[in-house]
């Protein structure tokens, strides 16, 4: 079986994580993704900690299913030849700051004449165009000023970050989306064009209901830690061992709690008939939960929950969810052969094809690996 994108070349001359992530899910559904670094040290990824040996985990875990090719971005004639490369290319992954591809001699229009089936896939902090588009953008950033920071964390306390690079990964996809679409465009009219991704867009777009919130009722969502923000009980509780987070606010799942907690009585007190009722007496009904779950393990709750038909799950650490049966069994820990580390486990493809499926087929590229094998095949091919 061979990869949905088999054939499609793919120049990535992105860096960090947003657009390498871009480039490798392409890479994932079989594209043939080449990443270009600066000779010497290679993008700034491969400096960062934390390292198994000499190898970064940040460019482990962002530039599978690559070849790599080094080029110095400043030199006239390795920039002439990038846009050889791009005349061959079908798409075109960068994330430099706004006005520097143009600087390098690249700009999107110039690009496009010379092969006008190109898709141009940019992403940066705040876009291409606009009053800040210059600015300097990185995922806090994004969540900060995007208002995300504001909605995370408990309420009273400073806004939270998140835990991961939730705005990074996001705009990658976001990227990638805009890169099958352009794809589809093109089998239509065989153009090519440029898509235009900003982390700030994008953790905009994960505000959703709150931003529509405010705009309709000029109402802040604000800060509400672990609750479900529109219903009761939906929370992270304590457990005899460890946390669950219990999803039983709605009035469908209201009473299976109730009855999983031997507590059908309190489907009659008035401060818990109705979901309305509910959300003003968060704190009672929190507290009631809190108390049944604190007296029983984290396997003997969501067994109880799951056959009354309760919505919950254990908190997982880093080594339960690694360990998730149910993640093993979907191939989402994969392993892929490193010359320098042997094998190394990486998360698997998440999107499943059924005759096309995605795969993980090379390790991150050393530095400048594959220069000689690919100006071979892209350029005199």
């Amino acid at each position: 079986m061979t990869g949905a994108l088999e054939g499609l070349r793919v120049l990535d001359l992105s860096r960090f994580i947003a657009g390498p992530y871009c480039a490798m899910l392409l890479g994932d559904l079989g594209a043939d993704v080449v990443k270009a670094e600066k000779p010497g040290t290679g993008e700034e990824a491969r400096l960062m900690r934390p390292r198994a040996g000499d190898e970064s985990f940040y460019l482990l875990a962002f530039n599978r299913n690559k070849r790599g090719i080094t080029v110095d971005f400043r030199d006239e004639g390795d920039q002439r030849l990038l846009a050889r490369l791009a005349e061959r290319a079908d798409v075109l992954v960068e994330n430099f700051r706004p006005g520097t591809l143009e600087k390098m001699g690249l700009a999107p229009d110039e690009l496009l004449r010379r092969n006008p089936g190109l898709i141009v896939a940019r992403c940066s902090g705040f876009g291409q165009d606009g009053p800040q588009a210059g600015r300097t953008g990185f995922d806090a950033i994004a969540q900060a000023e995007s208002g995300l920071m504001s909605i995370s964390g408990e309420p009273g306390d400073k806004p939270m970050l998140s835990g991961t690079f939730m705005v990074d990964y996001s705009a990658g996809m976001q990227l990638t989306i805009g890169v099958l679409a352009a794809l589809a465009d093109r089998r239509r009219t065989g153009r090519g064009q440029v898509v235009d991704v900003a982390l700030l867009d994008t953790a905009f777009s994960l505000m959703m209901t709150s931003a529509t919130e405010y705009l309709m009722r000029g109402e802040e969502t604000g800060q509400v830690g672990n609750r479900d923000r529109y219903g009761a009980p939906g929370n992270t509780y304590r457990s005899a061992d460890g946390w669950v987070h219990v999803v039983g606010g709605s009035d469908a799942h209201f009473p299976r709690l109730l009855t999983a907690m031997g507590r059908p009585e309190l489907a009659d007190d008035p401060r818990f008939r109705a979901l309305e009722d509910r959300l003003a007496n968060r704190d009672a009904i929190d507290a009631i939960v809190g108390e049944w779950t604190a007296g029983l393990s984290c396997d003997k709750l969501v067994a109880v929950l799951e056959a009354a038909g309760v919505p919950c799950g254990r908190v997982n650490g880093v080594a339960g969810a690694v360990g998730h049966p149910q993640l093993r069994h979907r191939e989402m820990v994969a392993e892929v052969e490193h010359p320098a580390l042997g094998p190394v486990p990486l998360p698997g493809v998440t999107v499943k094809l059924s005759r096309t499926p995605g795969a993980v087929r090379l390790p991150p590229p050393r530095l400048g690996e594959h220069t000689d094998e690919v100006l071979a095949d892209w350029l005199e091919g």
